[in-house]
């Protein structure tokens, strides 16, 4: 596993070139094919009925009158499941159709297959549904302390899902050393991963009694074993194939249309489309977990950590998802990328009656990230020291030991980032009388800068990159080196789910750097090959990177033995294949007791000065530079990871100021994007990168993991420079105009 170096004889659009993304321009003209374009000769339509309650039995279901519809091919309920009648990516806890209960609104009930889409949303009507409400139990803190409904009756551990404990040095002496102490209580809303492209999906029967899944996903074989079992059917039965993927970002780590699709295929031995509408998205896919944390650090007068005190109470909603992982990342992290020599962490993820949550980018290092470094103004605050430099001073290095007892191998640079970022110019005050976009409120023409105020706020993240706690993490590709004419061109063959990150574009790079050839053909990604383990944990790259360098390597081996010569004459004996399986070096759990493990091959850092103004009457806030700096490893399309900062940053952005899936009692009330808000291009400022390149010791060509980091620093300086301006605690994101306007 070593880093390894580019061929002499790459090409110029190998590793480390900006290399345009060969889907780029179809998807700005529209002619790209995404999962809900699919189309098949036969196909009918399928359609989901969802209950209307976040807890409920289910007392009666008649379907009678739906199947009677004209056009109505099948109407199924879980009596029809043919395999396990629960599915989940780490617990198989989730209905495949809600059985005698349901236990959030949204819960898939019944399924339909007509020949016409409007045919099987007028059957879904048609199904009598006799429900008998149950308390819902929608607070995380009443689902903490037990003596309520549990959401999963008999289930040991009650509606816990998961406690991290994470104790690291001496606690009661660290106190007692503690010059100054501050605490803090922080809250992170539920954000939705909002992709653009609703989840869709195509099954067909085939001969052989299995069925061909095309569908937008992040794990293919991770969705081929829910689906194997769901199904009753072997694996090589099931064959899915990726297809066009309109956004992801976790939203997509869970299976969606894949079962029930396949469920109505099979039934009707029809070709069967699924695909949601954007109401539906909202509660088709699981969300980024709400969070209420509280932290206390204790420090020297002059600005040294002494210890962190974290609590962590993550709302899983009704079923597990991933998060276990999440809050696990969440505790891991939980005291920042600071050398802290005494922590205490304990991080809680429960379930209730909320529509469930699970992976989203930066998966529980997100949350943590804005309480420790809201947490750490306010301790810079009380010590009468700048927020940057309280930072400077405790910043983490190479060799700094973890909370969970782990010492940091390869760069820290947190110090390096912030200060990049510090010693950045600011941005100049815009005229204000040329254009009022230059004002909070844009072109709404609501203010003309009276009580309009500058604020600066600065954050540092860091997380884990790929898999963690033990994961055995593999992946594998397959190349082929043959002749076209008189041209050698490369077949790339692996599983690696292409979300809109590059994946396709930084394989082929791959290839022309490790063979020395132009042509290069990534082959769609499907179950035929092996599986390449999931688009996410910004671990895609690496892994699957690491994969196609292998496979790569091994075809130049296999044609060394046929001698040397040019690569044109060499292949005129046939066609070179290999495949290849690369892992990672070896992880291991954390202890249950005090979380002490090494669990984590590679940390990821990223830092962001935000420069905000925000007109204090009426609290509207304009974000007017995000300015960021990020290890990168090594940038293999450099072009590609500042379009991965731009967009992380994006994001950070929506969860500081406006993104919330908001839900009142176990209800959701904003599932559209007429009330659900996202950033638009008048939203996004400047975005200025630095682009830091510290080879890793351990991954192909030095890379390390780009696409989570920027959504973890984004959104506490934005928060912070909000702070700076306001004076304001404003102790919850999204920072909303009456948090600012009712507290002045």
């Amino acid at each position: 596993m070593a880093t390894g170096t580019p061929a002499r004889h790459g090409t110029a659009n190998g590793v480390g070139a900006d290399v345009p993304r060969p889907d780029g321009a179809l998807k700005v003209t529209g002619a790209f094919a995404y999962s809900s374009d699919l189309r098949w000769d036969g196909m009918v339509w399928g359609a989901t009925l969802r209950s209307p309650h976040p807890s409920a039995r289910i007392v009666r279901l008649d379907a009678a009158r739906a199947r009677a519809l004209p056009g109505v091919l099948a109407v199924l309920t879980h009596r029809d499941v043919p395999g396990q009648p629960l599915y989940g990516m780490k617990v198989a806890d989730q209905p495949v159709l809600a059985m005698d209960r349901v236990r959030y609104q949204g819960e898939p009930v019944a399924l339909v297959a007509a020949d016409h889409p409007e045919t099987a949303r007028r059957a879904l009507k048609l199904i009598e549904v006799e429900y008998e409400e149950l308390p819902a139990l929608t607070h995380p803190e009443a689902a903490l302390r037990g003596g309520g409904p549990l959401v999963h009756e008999g289930r040991e551990g009650g509606n816990v899902v998961r406690h991290v404990r994470i104790r690291h040095g001496d606690l009661a002496r660290a106190r007692a050393e503690a010059e100054v102490v501050v605490c803090g209580d922080y809250e992170v809303g539920m954000q939705d991963q909002a992709f653009l492209g609703p989840e869709s999906g195509l099954a067909v029967p085939a001969g052989d009694g299995g069925v061909e899944v095309y569908v937008s996903s992040q794990w293919i074989h991770d969705d081929q074993r829910q689906m194997a079992a769901s199904l009753g059917l072997p694996l090589e039965k099931v064959r899915l194939t990726l297809s066009g993927v309109g956004g992801a970002f976790g939203g997509r780590e869970d299976v969606s249309v894949q079962i029930h699709a396949s469920m109505l295929a099979l039934h009707t031995g029809r070709p069967v489309k699924m695909s949601y509408g954007r109401e539906e998205s909202f509660f088709g896919h699981v969300h980024r977990h709400p969070a209420r944390m509280r932290f206390e650090h204790g420090a020297t007068s002059d600005g040294r950590l002494v210890y962190v005190k974290a609590r962590l109470l993550f709302d899983g909603g009704a079923y597990t998802s991933t998060s276990q992982v999440v809050i696990a990342n969440g505790s891991y992290f939980a005291a920042g990328a600071y050398e802290v020599p005494h922590v205490e962490i304990d991080g809680y993820c429960v379930y209730t009656n909320n529509p469930p949550c699970g992976a989203m980018r930066g998966f529980g290092a997100v949350q943590s990230c804005y309480g420790v470094e809201s947490n750490l103004d306010k301790l810079a605050r009380k010590l009468g020291i700048e927020p940057v430099e309280l930072r400077l001073r405790n910043a983490m290095t190479t060799g700094t030991v973890l909370p969970t007892g782990q010492a940091v191998e390869g760069p820290a640079p947190a110090a390096e980032l912030l200060r990049l970022l510090r010693d950045r110019p600011l941005p100049p005050t815009a005229d204000r009388g040329a254009s009022s976009f230059a004002l909070p409120g844009g072109l709404n023409n609501t203010t003309h800068g009276e009580n309009v105020r500058r604020g600066v706020g600065y954050a540092v993240g860091v997380k884990a990159i790929g898999f963690s706690g033990g994961v055995d993490d593999r992946s594998v590709a397959r190349v082929r080196l043959s002749l076209s004419g008189c041209e050698p061109v490369a077949e790339i063959h692996t599983a690696a789910a292409e979300c809109g990150q590059g994946i396709v574009t930084v394989q082929a790079q791959i290839a022309r750097t490790e063979l020395g050839v132009e042509r290069v053909v990534v082959l769609p990604a499907d179950t035929a090959v092996g599986d390449a383990g999931s688009s996410s944990a910004s671990r895609i790259t690496w892994m699957s990177g690491g994969a196609v360098q292998g496979a790569c390597r091994a075809v130049r081996a296999r044609l060394r033995e046929r001698g040397d010569g040019p690569l044109e004459k060499l292949l005129e004996a046939g066609p070179v294949e290999a495949e290849y399986e690369y892992a990672h070096r070896r992880t291991h759990p954390i202890d249950p007791e005090r979380g002490q493990g090494d669990a984590h091959i590679a940390f990821a850092f990223a830092a962001h000065r935000a420069v905000v103004e925000v007109d204090t009457e009426l609290g509207l806030v304009k974000v007017v530079e995000l300015a960021t700096a990020q290890d990168v490893g090594r940038a293999m399309n450099p072009l590609a990871v500042e379009g991965q900062i731009e967009g992380g940053s994006a994001q950070g952005l929506g969860l500081a100021l406006m993104e919330e899936l908001h839900v009142t009692d176990g209800r959701v009330r904003n599932p559209s994007f007429t009330d659900y808000l996202i950033p638009t291009i008048a939203d996004m400022p400047s975005v200025p990168i630095t682009l830091l390149e510290l080879p890793h010791p351990d991954s192909p060509y030095g890379l390390n993991g780009v696409g989570e980091p920027p959504t973890l620093s984004s959104t506490p300086a934005i928060a912070n420079a909000v702070r700076d301006a306001t004076g304001l605690d404003l102790a919850r994101v999204p920072v909303r105009p009456d948090d600012i306007t009712e507290r002045r």
